[in-house]
């Protein structure tokens, strides 16, 4: 090997160089891409969460708003209700002091001091709601110290006030325990006015999202659950007020980051109803309820309604339902055993009756088979009509069908058969309903021979009986209405699979056979004819005011059953225009839904006038098969109406066979009204084996109006099997329209109101 070597640098590769820029650019491109990311399109939401994690919403409860009665009688309020409470971070440092609290806390309340913490006993603890019996006071502060420590945690809700006073006398040795004021509802009628009433209870979880964009907050806020808490929920609720403030890592509250939005509380509602009537309607169903019952020595009826509405007006003076429920037990909450034992209840105490159950309306109903008859010329004011105690009508399915006696000839008996088996002979027109001959209807509402060759009708009858209000929601402001059914061939056929007979009709022109009303719409169609044929919209609410007592104007649809509200907004080029607003969706319009009503300032809202709204359809007949023509339609006369009215009269008025005559006797107002006794074959009789063929159980209903040439108030009383209308129903009603004129002798000589 040489001495001299020769220096040769080492050979510099260009692409050694080029690689290691290109990593230091990915690596720096990557940086500025996750920077840019970070920094301007994600920024609005990353700086939303930095915000979020020291800022809190803090709702602040709008009072609800307080019902009353026509008079200002006070029927749902908002009361105190004293909860104790501890908040974790406010106890002391020494667990000696802690454990002392808890002992005297435990004996002042009641609730249990809970023992040492442990895993399972918190675990346990998270299944249990506030308020509810179960963990100890250990374990309700531990699980609310892990959760939010400056938050209070509810240890006993609902205490007396001497326990709240004596919290707060020992506030200075109890730091952490304090006293914290709830509202909830206070129902001072109670079971009185349940039903019309209502209660509250929580959100569901199905509408959660729904209130939540009302501002609602859920397990703390309650909405109407019935009656008008439901129904007028959104005039009622108002509006939650909100705190925007500052915490820190610990929830503790450190500043209002914005100006606190105040709550603005519901409108206050004025109902129709008259308390003291309600209370004396009530105690004459049960007067005679227990009446019936004891003499019977069972249960003989279980259920009832009374209504009481002016006919003038549509205003509800009175509305009971019975069996009925304690609404002031839902107050805090909704016991499930209380409510199981309701919801299972056969007769149905958490409903109303009055607007929710259907019955056979029976002979009642015999005013729309009067109507239609009277105004077709089926019959008129000097027609005779020979009644006997039954009649042998042979059941068609269609006319050609032949009459084979043992086969398809059934008799139909008069209800004065068992007594007068000849029955009520010669009578006209105004004797039928007078005396309520089933007879005599039967030949109106299915013709008879040559004696009346074309009855009413199944088609025509159910024209007339819509036109006084059956087989359709009335649109009173309550929820759970029901509509009722005038049956038609049609209807008969899609549900039963059978086809209309000529029996059908003889059955449905007396209001029995498949013909179902609600209470209410028998009470309209009484109402039409009191008041000449115009037909009132039936209401609940008077008015609505605001907290200053300003009577606030409010509309209700009944379609939906929604309430709207005034509405001014500005538009772009400055100008004012008036709408209206849902304030359950919030929507506006600038006109209201079609059929909708005002209910405050309170004004009456006339349905229809069947005198003059043409509603009945022509009806035309050949071969014996009759059509309606729905291009030709045409009023109920006011002749029609007279004639009628007039048999409602005569049924007070006349002896022996009025059917009313008993019971207003010598009553100082003139009356004028309409029994019914209708059979009846439910689950219920069913069950109880009471559905015998020939002996069918009755429900009991009357109908009568007062004074009979301006009526001021009509009444409807209907008795759950409670048998024959003019001995059971009868009385009720008779006392409830006593009752009415006294309390109205009462406010005028006292300088009141002239009406209750």
């Amino acid at each position: 090997m040489s001495s001299k070597s020769v220096y040769r640098p080492a050979q510099f590769e260009g692409w050694r160089l080029i690689l290691v820029y290109g990593v230091v650019a990915v690596v720096l491109s990557a940086l500025l891409f996750r920077l840019i990311r970070l920094q301007v399109v994600e920024g609005p939401n990353w700086l939303t969460r930095a915000v979020d994690n020291y800022t809190q919403d803090v709702s602040i409860p709008a009072a609800r708003g307080i019902i009353y009665d026509r008079n200002g009688y006070v029927l749902a309020r908002n009361v105190a209700s004293y909860n104790v409470v501890i908040t974790p971070a406010s106890l002391p440092d020494d667990e000696t002091d802690i454990q002392r609290i808890y002992r005297e806390v435990s004996e002042l309340t009641g609730v249990p001091e809970g023992g040492p913490v442990t895993d399972q006993s918190l675990e346990q603890a998270k299944l249990y709601s506030a308020c509810v019996p179960g963990p100890g006071i250990a374990q309700l502060v531990a699980l609310q110290d892990t959760l939010a420590p400056y938050s209070p945690v509810k240890i006993k809700c609902n205490v007396t006030e001497e326990v709240a006073r004596v919290v707060e006398e020992k506030s200075m040795d109890w730091p952490g325990v304090t006293v914290e004021i709830e509202p909830i509802r206070d129902y001072p009628t109670g079971s009185l006015t349940s039903a019309l009433v209502g209660f509250l209870g929580p959100i569901p979880a199905s509408l959660e999202e729904q209130y939540k964009a009302l501002d609602f907050v859920a397990n703390r806020d309650k909405v109407g659950y019935s009656g008008a808490e439901a129904s007028l929920q959104p005039i009622l609720a108002g509006r939650n007020g909100l705190r925007v403030v500052q915490i820190d890592v610990a929830g503790q509250e450190l500043r209002n980051l914005e100006p606190p939005r105040a709550p603005v509380p519901g409108y206050n509602v004025y109902l129709t109803i008259d308390t003291r009537l309600q209370a004396a309607a009530e105690a004459s169903l049960m007067q005679e309820i227990n009446y019936w019952n004891t003499y019977f020595n069972k249960v003989r009826i279980s259920s009832g309604v009374v209504i009481a509405m002016n006919p003038k007006t549509g205003e509800i003076l009175a509305m009971v339902s019975y069996p009925t429920f304690e609404n002031n037990r839902m107050a805090r909450f909704i016991p499930s055993y209380y409510y199981e034992q309701l919801s299972q209840d056969p007769r149905h105490p958490l409903l109303n009756n009055a607007i929710s159950g259907e019955y056979p309306p029976g002979s009642v109903f015999k005013l729309a088979t009067a109507s239609g008859a009277f105004n077709e010329h089926v019959v008129d004011l000097n027609k005779i009509i020979y009644a006997p105690g039954k009649l042998e009508i042979c059941e068609k399915f269609s006319p050609n069908d032949p009459c084979i006696p043992g086969r398809n000839v059934r008799e139909f008996v008069d209800h004065i058969y068992d007594v007068k088996p000849e029955g009520f002979g010669q009578i006209n027109f105004l004797q039928c309903i007078a005396y309520s001959s089933n007879v005599c209807f039967y030949k109106l509402g299915g013709g008879w021979q040559n004696e009346i060759p074309e009855g009413l009708g199944i088609e025509r009858l159910g024209q007339y009986a819509r036109a006084l209000g059956y087989a359709q929601t009335s649109g009173i402001e309550l929820q759970g209405e029901s509509d009722g059914l005038i049956p038609t061939p049609q209807w008969k056929r899609v549900n039963t699979g059978q086809t209309w007979s000529s029996g059908d009709t003889y059955i449905a022109s007396v209001g029995q056979g498949y013909v179902l009303a609600t209470p209410l719409q028998i009470l309209m169609s009484g109402a039409t004819i009191a008041n000449n044929g115009k037909l009132m919209q039936p209401t609940i609410v008077h008015e609505v005011t605001d907290g200053q007592g300003k009577v606030r104007e409010a509309w209700f649809d009944p379609n939906d059953l929604s309430v709207w509200l005034p509405y001014t907004n500005e538009t772009t080029d400055g100008e004012m225009r008036r709408g209206w607003i849902n304030p359950t969706t919030k929507q506006v319009l600038s006109e209201l839904p079609k059929g909708s009503y005002q209910i405050s300032p309170f004004v009456p809202n006339l349905k229809w006038d069947v005198t003059k709204t043409p509603m009945i359809q022509g009806y035309t007949c050949d071969l014996g098969y009759c059509t309606l023509l729905p291009d030709q339609l045409k009023v109920i006369t006011p002749e029609t109406i007279a004639a009628v009215r007039a048999g409602t009269r005569m049924a007070v008025t006349t002896t022996p066979f009025g059917t009313l005559y008993k019971i207003f006797e010598n009553f100082p107002i003139a009356v004028a009204g309409k029994t019914g006794t209708a059979e009846y074959c439910d689950d219920v009789a069913l069950k109880a084996e009471r559905c015998n063929f020939g002996q069918w159980p009755t429900h009991s209903w009357t109908l009568a109006y007062a004074p009979y040439d301006d009526p001021e108030i009509i009444v409807i009383a209907f008795c759950y099997n409670g048998g024959e209308g003019a001995s059971v129903a009868a009385p009720i009603v008779q006392r409830v329209i006593k009752a009415y004129f006294e309390l109205k002798a009462i406010d005028v000589t006292q300088g009141g109101a002239a009406n209750p």
